[in-house]
């Protein structure tokens, strides 16, 4: 049988990943629609999160690690009194309760208090490996472990529309590497004593990368070849 060919293309390709898509989902479909040989991604959005997602191509997958150390900005919402297994809304409810007594100055004054350098303890749900395997895998076999705390730095952490009849704030945070806004979120809500998840969460730049910048799905899998590769950016210094 002869050889298949593959189409070999370096730099990065910006997108907008849509709910429910996984990040590996992403990089199957590009890699499949135009048949390349060498296509990965740096930074992974939960499935229900979306935003921008950065695809490295070719000789750009080499450049994982130094674009995956870059800052990241993301916007989203978090929901008071409940907490779930996941810390964010796509887990069981461990547990509820009353926000009532919730008043916008002691949100605002609580998360002003995330703000710097500081140590956070990764989730079970998680794509970080200890010892090889996915946190996210050990947690499906109903396993928790200790998990070594981390440092992170939130360089500003904005609430907006914070509804107190709904137990819920919008919010804007830049952040260092490895940073999980669903923690955040979850810890913010232990500093208020009633618990928090994270509820909605899309990511809109990783350095100077902007999802203003990136091409939707749809596009994606519309184009052929020629529009695929004008989407592309080149990256400079690959050698």
């Amino acid at each position: 049988m002869p050889q298949k060919t593959y189409n070999h293309i370096d730099g990065l390709l910006l997108i907008d990943k849509p709910q429910d898509w996984t990040s590996h989902d992403v990089v199957n479909c590009v890699r499949r629609r135009y048949n390349l040989d060498k296509t990965g991604h740096c930074g992974t959005l939960d499935p229900f999160a979306t935003g921008l997602l950065v695809l490295l191509l070719g000789k750009a997958t080499k450049l994982q690690d130094q674009l995956m150390g870059q800052d990241k900005t993301y916007t989203g919402t978090i929901r008071f009194g409940i907490e779930t297994d996941s810390e964010d809304r796509t887990g069981n409810i461990v547990a509820n309760a009353d926000t009532s007594s919730l008043r916008e100055e002691d949100i605002r004054k609580a998360a002003s208090k995330f703000i710097g350098a500081q140590t956070q303890i990764p989730p079970m749900v998680s794509a970080l490996k200890v010892a090889g395997q996915p946190l996210y895998k050990l947690a499906r076999q109903g396993k928790t472990i200790e998990r070594a705390p981390r440092p992170i730095h939130i360089y500003s952490f904005d609430l907006q529309n914070i509804r107190l009849d709904q137990a819920e704030a919008d919010f804007i945070v830049r952040c260092s590497k490895g940073t999980y806004i669903r923690t955040l979120a979850a810890d913010l809500g232990r500093a208020l004593g009633c618990g928090a998840h994270l509820q909605e969460l899309r990511r809109l730049q990783s350095g100077s990368l902007h999802v203003d910048q990136a091409c939707s799905m749809d596009d994606v899998k519309s184009w052929e070849l020629p529009e695929f590769t004008a989407h592309v950016l080149p990256v400079p210094h690959l050698s």
